[in-house]
């Protein structure tokens, strides 16, 4: 038989080789692809956002680029309800409300945790911005019972029946809708969709993976506003430029279902007065008092980042 390197020459075929080095050790770190997450990015032009944003400041209002993205989400999840299910064997369940998680952080960054705003699509970016206020609040501050339950039974529970009990959860809260009370997890805790925000650290793009656990089929990362040229009837203007970045489970859409849920998202990132009261008349009241199945779930997954410090700049 001919050594490797005299076939290769005669056959014109690369003969077997065997991995070694970083390969070698790649291959026993990661199977085969199975996973079915797919990404997106899309840029807006943030001056109808910064100029909402502006008058709402003048009226004693403060909201932010992720509060605005929120509500985008609704909006989309409410005009394209083949989107707002959750998938339990073979069986497409549709949710009854659109709920959207936002991502927090807490006791001063060290921790992570979320905030699910209920009936989203019913809120003016004003009631979602006071909601997630008040309640992020009383996490950072220990106050909130829900998030300590919840934090308790994970720091007592030892490594070993972590994974196991996170499973067991997902499949209880997620597949099945219903809380598990001695865990303090509320039915269906990740909501609808996820949003988070990496622009107040002054990261310009990012994106984040979507957990096992999660239960739902889309996470968008909103990124930092920078100036960036971009053409603006025909000519190139310099505006500031909100990326955003998307993973969503392809299990629960194609190509067709994006680009649906695109159209209502666009609608609103582009013209938010359209959609929300003026800052001037926007009353907000006291958000409602927990239904079953809200609360705060705490977010384990490592690749996450803050999300809900609600007052950041983006």
């Amino acid at each position: 038989m001919l050594p490797n390197e005299d076939r290769e020459r005669v056959t014109g075929v690369a003969a077997m080789a065997k991995l070694s080095g970083w390969r070698k050790i790649a291959g026993a770190m990661w199977g085969p692809p199975d996973d079915p997450q797919v990404y997106g990015i899309l840029e807006f032009d943030a001056t109808p956002l910064i100029a909402f944003q502006d008058a709402a400041k003048a009226a004693g209002q403060k909201i932010t680029a992720t509060h605005f993205v929120g509500r985008a989400i609704a909006n989309a999840l409410h005009e394209v309800p083949d989107f707002n299910v959750r998938i339990r064997g073979s069986k497409v369940i549709p949710r009854e409300t659109v709920d959207v998680f936002f991502i927090a952080a807490v006791e001063g960054g060290r921790e992570l945790s979320g905030v699910r705003v209920d009936r989203t699509d019913e809120k003016s970016v004003f009631e979602v911005a006071a909601e997630l206020k008040e309640r992020a609040t009383k996490m950072k501050e220990g106050n909130d019972q829900e998030f300590a339950k919840t934090k308790k039974t994970i720091a007592a529970m030892p490594r070993r029946l972590l994974r196991p009990s996170m499973r067991f959860s997902a499949w209880v809260a997620g597949d099945r809708n219903r809380s598990i009370k001695a865990l303090g997890v509320k039915a269906s805790p990740f909501g609808s969709a996820m949003v988070t925000s990496i622009g107040m650290f002054g990261i310009p793009q990012g994106f984040a993976p979507l957990a096992r656990f999660y239960k739902m089929p889309l996470l968008v990362l909103v990124g930092e506003i920078n100036d960036k040229p971009i053409a603006v009837d025909g000519r190139v203007e310099i505006r500031p430029v909100l990326p955003l970045t998307a993973t969503i489970d392809h299990r629960y859409a194609d190509g067709w279902h994006i680009s649906q849920l695109i159209k209502p998202f666009k609608a609103y990132m582009e013209n938010p007065a359209a959609f929300e009261p003026a800052p001037s008349s926007a009353s907000v009241a006291p958000p409602a008092r927990e239904e079953e199945g809200a609360g705060t779930a705490e977010v384990i997954a490592q690749a996450e980042v803050d999300g809900s410090e609600v007052s950041a700049s983006t």
